[in-house]
Order: C-alpha cells, then structure tokens, then sequence
C-alpha cells in the first residue's frame, strides 16, 4: 500500500461543508474534524475570555464580540475562532465573511497543532490584527499583533493586562488575562 500525496486527497468546498454533521472546519478544501464538544476548562477558559471582551467592547458602536461562528473566507475555507471581535456588520446571520480584528483560539489537546501552525499561519495571511493563542493547561496566552503583514509577540501573558489598539474605537481597549483562569 502506497502513501497518499497531497494532490490525490479529496478536496470540498462550502457546499459540501454545511451538509456535514458534527464539528468541522475546512482550510484550503480540506477537512479537519474538531474535538466533538471541549473539555470543562476549556469552555470556563473561552467564557471567561467572552464575558470580558463583552464588558470591554460594550460601549464601542461599531465592534461586537462573537463565540464561535463560521468564518468562511473563500469557497474552500471556513474555519470558527473560539472567541473573536468584529468590527463590521455582517452580511448575513450565518457567517461572517471578514477578518475579525482579534481572535482568541484557546487549546485543546485535538486542535493545538492545528491552532498553532496552520491557523497561524491563516490568522496572519488573512489580516487578523490580534491572534491570542490561550493555552488553559500552562495558564498562558500567547498574544500576537500584526505588523507589516507578520505577526510579532507582543508578550506571553499570565496576569498581564494587554491593550487592544483597534482604529474602530474611540479608545483603547485593556484586556486583563489574570481574569480568564
């Protein structure tokens, strides 16, 4: 039996994707399966994270916090951040079809690789100004900001308070991570 090549995989596209059952994500035509519901401290994690982007963004007109929801970015790719904040209306209820301005992907044993590499590298193609990689086994978020089309790390935040700087906003926006364990 020989070893498949990337070409001989079968790819899908969006229409493909809303008939399918359970939790998936697709990049590039191909599938990846996600973790059927996570984990307690994950979900504990990823509301704590909501809530206070809630709080943070409630006065701002024009950004809106979200939970996980389809991203479709072309035909072939959809993918749902764990939390996110957008700074435009949608052009629909189903799915958004811009870069969020920040994301927050928090890990899970099923998803890490794939959060860490080619979400990464995703995140940062499509335009996302924040991408915070929140790891609830260590108690530590990797936070990210573009710049000049790459991401820099800005810090690995345990008890930090970071601040969003989002053009949308009047001001700036601080997020505080001893908050989210």
């Amino acid at each position: 039996m020989g070893v498949l090549k990337l070409e001989e995989i079968e790819t899908y596209t969006y229409d493909d994707y809303v008939k399918w059952k359970d939790r998936w994500e697709l990049i590039d035509g191909y599938p990846y399966m996600m973790a059927p519901m996570p984990m307690i401290k994950h979900q504990r994690v990823s509301n704590k994270i909501a809530r206070q982007l809630d709080v943070i963004f409630e006065d701002c007109t024009k950004c809106q916090v979200l939970l996980p929801i389809d991203w479709k970015i072309s035909n072939d790719t959809v993918v749902q951040p764990d939390n996110s904040v957008i700074c435009h209306k949608p052009l629909n209820e189903a799915y958004i079809t811009k870069a969020p301005r920040i994301i927050f992907e928090v890990l899970s044993k099923s998803t890490a690789k794939k959060d860490m590499g080619i979400k990464f590298n995703l995140y940062e193609k499509e335009g996302v100004l924040y991408y915070i990689i929140v790891d609830p086994d260590e108690l530590i978020a990797k936070v990210y900001r573009l710049k000049d089309g790459k991401y820099i790390k800005i810090c690995d935040a345990t008890d930090e308070v970071v601040e969003f700087d989002l053009k949308e906003c009047k001001e700036i926006k601080k997020f505080d991570f001893s908050k989210i364990w």
